[in-house]
């Protein structure tokens, strides 16, 4: 970024990249902010714009970063992160049946995505839905045997998610 800060890709991943690495803060927002002006037309900046604002517990402006992203590519091959993404913001928002839709919209696209897991699984519980938050646990815990809540949280900014977490621990996952 020294060299060019007005390189509107660099700008939304390095938002995102420090937003998950170490917290958000108005840099980080600023930057995903700067990288949508720059590129309006970017489904990467829309997106990373949208992860951005939903680790900084903002999740309407999360959810309105998501769906420009999905209006500027509603075919693209990373459309399963952008559903989870929104997924995870409809949880904070206690938007938990719409949230569930979503993270099993971005599961059928990529089974393998460990997101649309957490999504599912702190959506059902939450809705008390106990049965279905236990598997999609254990799909994740399938994929990501390792996989505590502690150590999510400390990898990626997840702070702010306090009913996303909440979800997670009610669904069995580790601590």
């Amino acid at each position: 970024m020294s060299i060019d800060d007005g390189d509107p890709e660099t700008l939304a991943i390095a938002a995102v990249t420090s937003a998950f690495m170490l917290s958000v803060s108005e840099g980080e927002i600023e930057m995903a902010d700067r990288s949508v002006e720059l590129n309006p037309n970017s489904w990467n900046t829309w997106n990373c714009r949208g992860q951005v604002y939903r680790l900084a517990a903002l999740p309407e402006e999360a959810i309105r970063s998501f769906e420009r992203a999905m209006r500027m590519s509603p075919v693209d091959p990373r459309l399963h992160e952008t559903l989870a993404g929104i997924g995870m913001a409809l949880i904070e928002l206690r938007r938990f049946d719409e949230a569930i839709v979503a993270g099993k919209k971005a599961q059928r696209l990529k089974p393998a995505f460990q997101g649309s897991y957490r999504c599912l699984a702190s959506a059902f519980a939450h809705l008390r839905r106990d049965a279905e938050a236990r598997e999609a646990a254990a799909h994740l815990l399938e994929l990501d045997p390792a996989f505590t809540i502690s150590a999510w949280i400390a990898r990626g900014g997840q702070s702010n998610a306090k009913l996303l977490v909440e979800g997670l621990r009610r669904a069995g996952l580790p601590e």
